[in-house]
């Protein structure tokens, strides 16, 4: 009765949702940045980096200012990098820049971290481990009590309070997390929020009814209704408390079954949460219901609670919730909105309800929100399949199941997106392939045979190419156009790419390690080695725990967590560069990227435009406005 109270409550939220959406604007609404001034001490003097923001004007320069007096005589136009050779680790360093209206005031001072600690650490909380029922054994009889502790996981980042900087958002998981096709009881999961300094801001606890594994808490980070503070969404159950201690649901229910551990049964919601106090705002039935756990192509709770997230710009202006259940057999998407203090569904999508059977089981362990059609909205990548931004069915090329996904401008000698996919059914045709993502029509691939087509990565780096590259398990590693460069055995590293060095072209980070590829003798060489101090993700996909343009320049920064998992280690580049490209946090398609980067399988962020060798320059000024001020449109 429950459940078909909560079915009709969200079949009416949806229809009463459905309303037309307006024409596309030109402007985004995007975080309200502050400079992102960051220093290093190295062996040639101060590294200084810092934001070039997605608003700045076009012809804005900089000056830099040491112990509050300026040290450049003519303000910087290039990159905004900048070497001190006489600076000391404890000087003070600023910047200002300078219009045709006038030098503005220098941001906030920083000093520089040092070259005996060249990353910024981060104090983290350490929930204490516990106790739980063992696994049961194969006629169900449930095994001793099994002791667990909590590893750092996945983080995400946020202005929470508005102040410009961002927050960290990490989540915990116990060492008993399960896959959800594997039994047994886990620890609970919890979520913190962090200053750069280590405050902490707030704990939720998801309570015993949300399980722990790479599947089940898919966690996003958004400025969703534009108040210029970050809200924090994810799925809630019963018994989840919020940072305030205030409980969501029955405090008392427990929901696990007896010998499984796994949650089959009980109410399910969606909950916004405060950023800045971590307080639940709003929690509503979670759209895509669990329902008949057969119904989703087992009948063990394996495939009904695979779920993914993101945030797309569906009305072309302000960001949307997205929430996926289901990619195996039955395939939901809904997108919700934060607005006004109320969270609405938009549209919800259902491949089965809709009888669309070439939809069903082609979803991926990962998602991308990207503008694939070029009409000013976001639409939702799932896989084979791709969303439009009004919940209808584009296309699906009915290739199936897959691990990774990369969208971006991959290909710059054709216009459009283009999607690089790849796909573990061995009957399918391509188990690795590059389609437009507008229509989907394939433009290049390869098949391994007999083989799971397990991973695969497109960048740019290699420029004796034009475009991206791609290479996959099995296949080896091909231009963007289909044309083979070398075998499986001489491949870059299947993981993250990552701007990191001076170049356009992109780096490799895998497990902790960055690495450039050397295409003339297909090996790679170590730029940073932290395995020794550092530890990475997830398992075998052995993922940091975040990658972002977090601070300074255009480049890349790095998040791991600590052996002891007594902090997170922030790495950047000390590499200057020529190259003057706003913040990648001003641009639309990234910043959404990095939102959806916790999700099930961690996939490295993409710009909306091809940055790489022979990149058209400079690039475009994004078209954006800030959060919290909607005159700007």
């Amino acid at each position: 009765m429950r459940n078909s109270r909560i079915f009709s409550l969200c079949l009416a939220a949806v229809l009463a949702a459905a309303a037309a959406i307006p024409a596309a604007a030109e402007k985004r609404q995007m975080e309200a940045l502050n400079r992102g001034l960051a220093a290093v001490s190295t062996r040639k003097g101060v590294f200084l980096s810092w934001r070039l923001l997605g608003n700045d004007s076009k012809d804005v320069a900089f000056h830099v200012y040491q112990n509050g007096s300026r040290i450049t005589s003519e303000p910087l136009t290039g990159a905004t990098c900048y070497v001190v050779p006489k600076g000391k680790p404890g000087d003070s360093f600023a910047v200002s820049a300078v219009t045709a209206a006038g030098e503005e005031e220098p941001c906030a001072a920083v000093q520089p971290f040092a070259k005996k600690k060249p990353y910024i650490s981060i104090p983290i909380n350490q929930p204490k481990g516990g106790k739980v029922a063992g696994v049961p054994d194969k006629s169900g009889k449930v095994g001793p009590e099994v002791t667990y502790s909590y590893n750092a996981n996945d983080a995400s980042c946020g202005d929470l309070d508005g102040d410009g900087e961002y927050e960290i958002i990490l989540k915990w998981d116990p060492d008993n997390s399960k896959d959800n096709s594997q039994s047994g009881y886990t620890g609970q999961v919890f979520l913190d929020a962090y200053k750069l300094d280590g405050t902490q801001l707030w704990r939720i606890d998801l309570g015993k009814n949300i399980r722990a594994g790479a599947h089940y808490t898919q966690f996003l980070v958004y400025d969703y209704d534009g108040d210029g503070k970050a809200e924090v969404v994810l799925k809630t159950a019963d018994g989840t408390v919020d940072g305030t201690g205030a409980v969501i649901g029955d405090k008392d229910a427990d929901w696990r079954e007896s010998t499984w551990g796994k949650v089959l049964n009980g109410p399910e919601y969606l909950t916004v949460f405060e950023g800045a106090t971590g307080k639940a705002l709003e929690s509503i039935p979670f759209v895509a219901e669990r329902g008949s756990v057969d119904s989703w192509g087992d009948g063990y709770g394996n495939r009904c609670d695979r779920f993914l997230c993101g945030t797309a710009y569906l009305d072309g202006v302000h960001p949307s919730i997205i929430e996926g259940r289901g990619y195996y057999a039955k395939t939901t998407i809904t997108a919700y909105d934060w607005r006004d203090g109320k969270l609405s569904v938009r549209w919800a999508f259902s491949a089965a309800r809709d009888n669309l059977p070439d939809y069903m089981g082609q979803g991926n362990h990962s998602l991308s929100v990207c503008d694939v059609d070029g009409d000013g909205y976001d639409e939702i990548v799932y896989g084979s399949i791709t969303i439009d931004h009004d919940g209808k069915p584009m296309y699906s090329t009915k290739l199936g199941h897959g691990d990774a996904l990369h969208v971006s401008d991959l290909d710059p000698t054709r216009p459009g997106m283009e999607v690089f996919d790849i796909h573990e059914d061995k009957r399918a045709s391509y188990n690795a392939e590059v389609h437009d993502a507008a229509t989907g029509e394939i433009l290049a691939g390869a098949h391994v045979g007999a083989f799971d087509c397990g991973r695969g990565v497109a960048a740019d780096v290699d420029p004796r190419y034009p475009g991206a590259e791609w290479w996959a398990s099995r296949v080896g590693m091909y231009t963007i156009k289909g044309e083979q460069i070398s075998d499986e055995g001489h491949t870059p590293p299947m993981n993250f790419a990552i701007w990191w060095d001076g170049d356009l072209l992109r780096e490799l980070n895998d497990d902790t390690t960055i690495t450039k590829w050397d295409y003339k003798n297909a090996t790679g060489k170590i730029l940073l080695s932290t395995a020794m101090d550092c530890l990475s993700n997830n398992g075998s996909k052995a993922n940091c725990a975040l990658q972002a343009d977090l601070f300074g320049d255009w480049r890349e920064e790095v998040i791991w967590r600590s052996f002891n998992n007594k902090e997170l280690r922030i790495y950047m580049t000390t590499d200057t560069t020529e190259y003057r490209i706003p913040t990648l946090m001003h641009d639309s398609q990234y910043r959404v990227s990095v939102s959806a980067q916790n999700s099930a399988y961690n996939q490295p962020p993409h710009t909306s435009y091809f940055l790489g060798e022979g990149m058209t320059l400079p690039v475009p000024q994004p078209e954006i406005y800030l959060a919290g001020d909607e005159s700007q449109r």
